[in-house]
């Protein structure tokens, strides 16, 4: 302390001495002024250690007093208010942005306990595979541009890279699966392990594709066209398919008894008496009302947000499923840990064939139709698989029949969950492409 104030008093000396010497020869600075300033040094000079000192010390307690008066705001009580607005933002954003598998959710747990009567069976299959069908491509063909629709038709290679996975590529994976598992006779039910093998035959679905594609901002035309396209080609390639995998005499083929063509008849009849009446002509009334009134159709599909009838329509397809697969007893009629297999074997399906289909797009397509082609090539459609066994395996009893629904059942449960939480992870996709595009430009 005491060095520090000699250097202080050296220090104004010689400044005082300076300006002495700069005031001298200079007549312009009055003498009062230089008195006053050699006064200030000395009043500086002899300012005390201690009264600097006290002043610092008070100047801390000051600002230490304060600050201990003032609450912290940023870490205090608002701190968490503001996480558990966070927090609550975050669920109600994604509840709302799921409710269509949370819906699902809730429906299946209704018809796992109540089904329909058996009086009004007829009934349900009209509504659903006519009336809801019909409502969806409805939407469709009134919210999809034309040129956009007949573009994507031209799109051949992209139809034949399509449909070779979706029934060579698929069918392939799960018959290498199936004949692992058949290695022992005592693993697995005769009927689940054919059932798996007509999940992976039977061409994708149509509506949930079309959904869950234009909720995930992809190619929504292009997943229209691959999925009419699958289910047309479908009642011709799904049933050669069939009867070349259960060719091969594996012990499980003796579940069922061997196909005949007598029935193929009534499949194609049915087939396409459904993709005519439900798929094209409601989507091209609705291309046609489009072009006509172009506004009306705006303004009813988009700005009122009619297109969403288009999800609940969906859910009760996807209902009809699964309170049919509960009315037959089929989830009843096989052991726990085969349950238990066919799930996660799903779980593993659909999540390699996903990625095959994604990855082998990426070098040559972009990112709409990859999204488009990831919704299209791992679905499949219970809406023909069931039919078409009955059709191909004449005299199945009730609960062999049950057990060949009940891979596809739950596949077709598993791909509606993930794809509607996969919708998160393209949009977020989709978006970052539209943000580069938009810094590009700018």
């Amino acid at each position: 302390m005491g060095d520090s104030e000699g250097a202080s008093r050296a220090v104004g000396q010689a400044n005082f001495s300076e300006l002495s010497e700069e005031s001298s020869s200079s007549s312009k600075v009055p003498s009062a002024l230089r008195a006053s300033r050699k006064k200030d040094l000395d009043d500086e000079d002899n300012v005390p250690a201690s009264s600097s000192s006290s002043v610092s010390s008070l100047s801390e307690q000051s600002i230490s007093r304060a600050s201990a008066s003032r609450p912290d705001q940023g870490s205090g009580s608002k701190s968490p208010q503001k996480r558990w607005r966070r927090w609550f933002l975050s669920i109600r954003w994604f509840l709302l942005d799921q409710w269509f598998l949370i819906t699902l959710g809730i429906l299946v747990a209704i018809s796992s306990q109540v089904q329909v009567p058996a009086s009004r069976q007829a009934e349900r299959e009209v509504v659903v595979t006519y009336l809801c069908v019909a409502l969806i491509f409805t939407i469709t063909g009134c919210t999809l541009p034309t040129a956009v629709l007949i573009d994507n038709y031209k799109k051949w290679k992209v139809h034949l890279f399509v449909q070779a996975q979706s029934f060579l590529m698929t069918s392939a994976i799960i018959f290498a699966v199936v004949s692992l598992c058949a290695t022992n006779p005592n693993f697995m039910d005769p009927g689940l392990l054919v059932g798996m093998i007509f999940t992976g035959c039977v061409p994708t679905t149509i509506s949930s594709n079309v959904i869950m594609t234009g909720q995930a901002h992809g190619n929504q035309a292009l997943t229209v066209v691959q999925s009419t396209l699958g289910n047309f080609l479908g009642p011709f390639i799904s049933p050669l398919l069939i009867e070349m995998y259960l060719s091969t005499g594996a012990w499980y083929t003796d579940v069922v008894p061997r196909p005949g063509a007598a029935g193929f008849g009534e499949l194609y009849r049915r087939v396409f008496k459904q993709l005519g009446l439900s798929i094209f002509v409601p989507l091209v009334a609705g291309q046609i009302a489009q072009n006509l009134f172009p506004g009306l159709t705006k303004k009813v599909f988009t700005d009122w947000k009619l297109r969403k009838l288009g999800s609940f329509a969906l859910l009760i397809i996807i209902w009809q499923s699964f309170d049919q697969a509960f009315a037959t007893g089929a989830f009843t009629s096989v052991k726990g840990d085969n349950m238990i297999f066919i799930v996660f074997i799903s779980v593993a399906f659909y999540f390699i064939w996903t990625t095959v289909c994604i990855a082998s797009s990426l070098p040559w397509l972009d990112r709409k139709d990859i999204i488009a082609i990831a919704y299209c090539v791992p679905a499949k459609t219970p809406a023909m698989g069931v039919p078409l066994a009955s059709v191909m395996f004449a005299g199945l009893s009730p609960v062999t029949e049950s057990k060949l629904q009940i891979p596809l059942i739950i596949f077709q449960g598993f791909q509606i969950a993930a794809g509607s939480l996969l919708t998160l992870a393209f949009r977020k996709w989709i978006g970052n492409v539209g943000d580069l595009e938009k810094s590009g430009e700018s």
